[in-house]
């Protein structure tokens, strides 16, 4: 099992909720009101005057063989508008309890 974090701008909120589903993954927590700031030329999201715009989370357990389908998705939807901006980072999960 595998742990999965997607980070993105709250515009990409019913995309990223629709990729979900569309693969199956029915359990996640979802964090709103994120801030930050991208690796690569990022703008910040601060939710401030200066920097508006706000990021949400998702986070998701999902077996193995989810994983490199789950990614390829995320890296779909940043393609597809990349200066919104989407990213996701995984991990292993030793238990579940």
């Amino acid at each position: 099992m595998q742990s999965v974090m997607i980070i993105f701008n709250q515009s990409n909120t019913g995309r990223v909720e629709y990729m979900l589903d569309v693969l199956g993954i029915k359990g996640f927590t979802f964090f709103e009101q994120v801030q930050g700031r991208g690796t690569n030329g990022g703008e910040p999201r601060r939710g401030t005057h200066a920097w508006p715009e706000m990021n949400s989370a998702v986070i998701t357990v999902v077996p193995d063989e989810q994983v490199e389908p789950l990614l390829e998705a995320v890296q779909k939807l940043d393609l597809r508008n990349p200066e919104i901006g989407v990213k996701a980072f995984s991990w292993t999960i030793n238990q579940l309890v």
